[in-house]
């Protein structure tokens, strides 16, 4: 029988301290593997879950705009498809802005296939976060008939583990994304969609990981911020199931941990030239509970037990 994390509340207290550029919260040691495109992470560090996570490659056929390199994420991605070819996740998370923003809807739907067809290198299942560029000209039904995917929120099981992907794409109106119906600094969850949150960690027995694109962790003004984050906490610290958040959207390496929560805002892929400046990650999720974040190139690594 897998053992159970304890609900958030009963976490004892941790000290965050730095070594070799991770974050690490007490537990074991690991080798420090940020900055370079490794060979297969050890056999025997594997979780009971390992997943691949990417966020923010903005892929468009245009040129370079201040520190974004559009068309240079088809080499950075392949490069985590060699990644993961030798780590072997379960799954691939791609936690929103898969495309930048297009001219026309024709471009975008054209930026949209090229990811796509560089994505399908990766034999892995995979699970797309809307991002608010995926949905500038393009309608949330049209994104996700792109990558093949039903619903914008949902959940699923996978070994024991219950797994979460929120859609915060909607303005403070409630319309969606989608058409130019866009402003990036007005992000929200719904209450239709904060109502089926609630009632899906309700009924799950299981920890919980949730995969966002907007942070969750900011304060409700902050730019970034999804628009009721405040409110959105609440619900996964009342539940006592969900360990970790992972999320994009600001494009910087950032962590957090309100009430037991762990909120990590990951690195975008599309930041910098050159293949010095990806950013991908390995999570594993362990039997006792501890997650071990391995970080390529400029994405931190990161330990929670």
């Amino acid at each position: 029988m897998k053992k159970q994390f304890s609900p958030p509340s009963e976490f004892p207290g941790r000290r965050a301290f730095l070594k070799n550029g991770a974050l690490l919260l007490s537990g074991l040691s690991l080798p420090q593997v940020s900055g370079i495109a490794a060979a297969a992470l050890p056999a025997d560090k594997r979780g009971t879950v390992r997943i691949g996570l990417v966020t923010d490659l903005h892929y468009a056929d245009k040129p370079p705009a201040g520190s974004r390199h559009y068309r240079e994420t088809l080499a950075k991605l392949q490069e985590a498809a060699t990644q993961y070819e030798n780590d072997r996740p379960d799954f691939v998370v791609f936690q929103g802005d898969l495309i930048d923003s297009g001219k026309s809807l024709a471009e975008e739907q054209q930026h949209l296939q090229t990811v796509v067809k560089a994505i399908s290198a990766i034999p892995y299942p995979k699970y797309y976060v809307l991002g608010n560029h995926c949905v500038d000209q393009l309608k949330k039904d049209e994104f996700l008939q792109g990558v093949g995917q039903k619903e914008s929120f949902y959940a699923f099981d996978q070994s024991g583990y219950h797994f979460v992907i929120l859609d915060a794409c909607f303005k403070s109106d409630g319309t969606p994304y989608g058409r130019k119906n866009f402003k990036w600094t007005d992000a929200n969850i719904p209450p239709e969609e904060l109502s089926w949150l609630q009632a899906d960690l309700k009924q799950t027995p299981l920890p919980t990981i949730v995969f966002a694109h907007q942070p969750l962790d900011l304060k409700d003004t902050d730019s970034h911020a999804v628009k009721n984050s405040s409110e959105v906490r609440k619900v996964l610290e009342q539940s006592g199931k969900v360990t970790a958040v992972f999320q994009g959207h600001s494009h910087h390496n950032k962590y957090s941990e309100i009430k037991g929560i762990h909120y990590c805002t990951m690195v975008a892929m599309v930041e910098g030239s050159g293949i010095d400046n990806n950013g991908y990650s390995v999570l594993d999720i362990y039997e006792d509970g501890s997650l071990v974040l391995n970080g390529f190139r400029k994405q931190k690594d990161y330990h929670w037990s």
